[in-house]
């Protein structure tokens, strides 16, 4: 038993470390243990054995392996980048956000990169829906990680946070043309990432235009699994062909793919019937069930049984057999069940071909094609004309989608209460269409949204309107929105629980905590000032504030979980997600503090390794205290010091 606590890593979730234990949970038996190099006992994967288990051997033909798949220059290093942790945090901004405490609703500003790997251990399998309009490969500028290794330092010369040293957010122009390769390597680990956080029945739609969308569906079908495909969407984003060109494209694609296609399915909703079809809907014999429509009860004989094939009789003595070719959709027993419960039309006179009865009040709503006309879910010129509404200018961000659009992907995908993902967020009208659909359906949907401080150009709307960035101008859209939806008088039920207008805002920035880097030449000089740095390893600039939400963020914790300030043993702690967590940051502990947090039972429990002022007797009690507590306890308790 060790007399120490836990070292809390300031590393984000080891993803090929999650997946070799996915690994183990499946296949047990293909874990070894071999000696390396050194003479230490590892465990490893032992291939031939996976292969076996799977039913597959080598298939070596003249030295090459063969394989199906996609590939291009750079898929290797999208790998290791994947699995590249990040030592970034995510720094609360009050002054930016809307309730910033009650709210369950996030805007982060950043690279989405290294956000989303933030994100990796507080949201793994809990986002429900993601929708993404990333940047089409257009031969127009798209921006990127000019060296995507680079990570956070990349990010933080970009933004002004840092000084440049060379680091660079590159674009790929149109001199460069339309390079594949480039776009690839910056969408493959973003998507790759962003799978990891949906549930097991989440849904991801992807906006994409003809350039990309080959690219897109072959990165999807590995990444997701092509058996996990839902339906490539045609958009139909114009209302007239482009005078520009002689056979104009007045399309995307909005791409649908699962975590699993199974669970998806059982869980996708049909979508509200339009006030045209509800027309269809009346009630000539007076059923006292309301108004139905009537539809065909002849099939296709392609699996057809011999007792779909008999003769009707109608009330006027008429008998009818199926049409050539056909049969009865239905069989003879459950036709006469049909019959008995009056939901058989055979028209106003009685004599004609019998038709199944569907009752409006039965309906749960209609299925959804893949072709999506803009006048049921929008074009881009609705989407210039939102804009416009909130802010003046419809020239104040270019080609915003309407929020029909991203309705009606709600519809189908989301419920009351599930987390929506965008990660290239934009002007945000992810955002505007939750809220809008929480705010007529009365619902508590909740949206992260993620989005680079991309400058506006200096001769731009936005720009000459005073937004900085197209993150600031995001954000402002949130606001605006919910200051519109505040002034509705329609009597609402949310008194009880009241409308979620509000959104944290926080900022993708560097570890609040100091990193233990390469020694460089000059060994003893770097390593007496990395020894001095660590006698206080935490930022002079950082806050309370900034320290308490990258613990918790690290520690698994969601960024909206509830935060209280609560007394233990004479001491200030944050209490979070009702106990859940507690984090001491005093720098003074002491034992009536240790014996508060035990007695009070936390799952986790966070201080600073400053704040024992080298009493190592007090930190080894702490230790067996808690080891002591989790041995009566259900649950481990587990105590980490940073």
């Amino acid at each position: 038993m060790t007399d120490k606590p836990e070292v809390m890593s300031g590393e984000t979730m080891d993803i090929a470390e999650q997946r070799r234990t996915e690994l183990k949970q499946m296949f047990p038996g293909v874990f070894t243990e071999t000696t390396d190099a050194n003479g230490k006992v590892v465990e490893t994967v032992d291939f031939e054995r996976l292969k076996a288990e799977l039913g597959t051997f080598s298939d070596v033909y003249e030295g090459r392996r063969e394989r199906y798949g996609m590939d291009w220059p750079g898929k290797r290093d999208c790998m290791k980048l994947i699995q590249e942790p990040t030592r970034a945090t995510l720094k609360p901004c009050r002054e930016e956000s809307v309730d910033f405490d009650s709210t369950k609703n996030l805007f982060i500003e950043g690279d989405n990169l290294e956000v989303l790997k933030l994100l990796q251990k507080s949201y793994y399998g809990k986002v429900k829906m993601i929708y993404i309009d990333p940047p089409y490969n257009t031969g127009k500028e798209f921006i990127y990680p000019d060296n995507f290794r680079e990570g956070l330092n990349t990010y933080l010369a970009y933004s002004g946070l840092s000084d440049s040293d060379g680091n660079k957010f590159s674009t790929n122009t149109v001199s460069e043309g339309r390079f594949h390769t480039k776009w690839l390597n910056m969408m493959y680990p973003r998507l790759y990432l962003a799978a990891n956080l949906l549930k097991n029945d989440g849904v991801i739609f992807i906006s994409i235009d003809d350039n990309e969308v080959e690219n897109t569906r072959r990165m999807c079908n590995e990444i997701f699994g092509e058996e996990n495909f839902i339906a490539s969407v045609v958009w139909q984003k114009r209302t007239s062909p482009d005078s520009r060109a002689h056979l104009s494209a007045g399309h995307d694609y909005v791409l649908i793919y699962a975590k699993s296609a199974e669970e998806a399915r059982r869980s996708l909703n049909k979508l509200p019937l339009k006030e045209t079809r509800k027309a269809a809907y009346k009630n000539p014999d007076r059923d006292p069930r309301g108004p139905w429509s009537s539809e065909n009860l002849t099939g296709q004989t392609g699996h057809a049984t011999p007792s779909q094939f008999y003769k009707v009789k109608t009330p006027t003595g008429v008998t009818y057999s199926p049409p050539d070719g056909r049969c009865w959709a239905i069989s003879e027993a459950t036709f006469i069940k049909l019959l008995e419960d009056d939901r058989i039309w055979f028209g106003e006179h009685g004599n004609n071909r019998p038709r199944l009865k569907r009752f409006l009040s039965e309906s749960d709503g209609m299925m959804a094609w893949s072709w999506w006309p803009n006048d049921e879910v929008g074009h881009n010129q609705e989407g210039t004309k939102e804009i416009k509404e909130l802010f003046g200018s419809g020239d104040i961000f270019s080609n915003p989608k309407p929020t029909r659009l991203i309705e009606r992907m709600l519809s189908l995908a989301t419920s009351d209460g599930d987390v929506i993902l965008d990660f290239f967020s934009g002007s945000s009208s992810t955002a505007h269409a939750v809220m809008k659909m929480n705010h007529a359906e009365e619902a508590k949907r909740r949206f992260i949204l993620v989005q680079l401080p991309e400058p506006c150009a200096d001769d731009s709307e936005a720009c000459k309107s005073g937004y900085r960035t197209i993150a600031d101008l995001g954000k402002e859209r949130i606001r605006r929105v919910a200051e519109f939806l505040s002034k509705d008088t329609r009597q609402l039920s949310f008194q009880e629980v009241p409308e979620d207008l509000g959104f944290k805002v926080y900022k993708l920035d560097a570890s609040n905590f100091s990193v233990w880097d390469k020694l460089s030449n000059d060994v003893v000089e770097s390593l007496n000032e990395q020894l001095q740095m660590y006698v206080n390893n935490i930022d002079d600039a950082a806050t309370q504030e900034e320290i308490l939400y990258e613990l918790l963020l690290k520690a698994g914790f969601e960024l909206t979980d509830q935060v209280d300030e609560i007394v233990l043993g004479g001491r200030r702690v944050f209490s979070v997600a009702g106990g859940a967590l507690l984090i001491c940051l005093e720098d003074n502990l002491t034992a009536d503090l240790i014996d508060a947090v035990a007695s009070a039972e936390p799952m986790q429990f966070i201080c600073l390794d400053k704040a024992f002022n080298g009493n190592d007797q007090l930190k080894a009690n702490a230790v067996y205290t808690f080891k002591a507590k989790s041995q009566n306890s259900e649950s481990e308790l587990v105590f980490k010091v940073v």
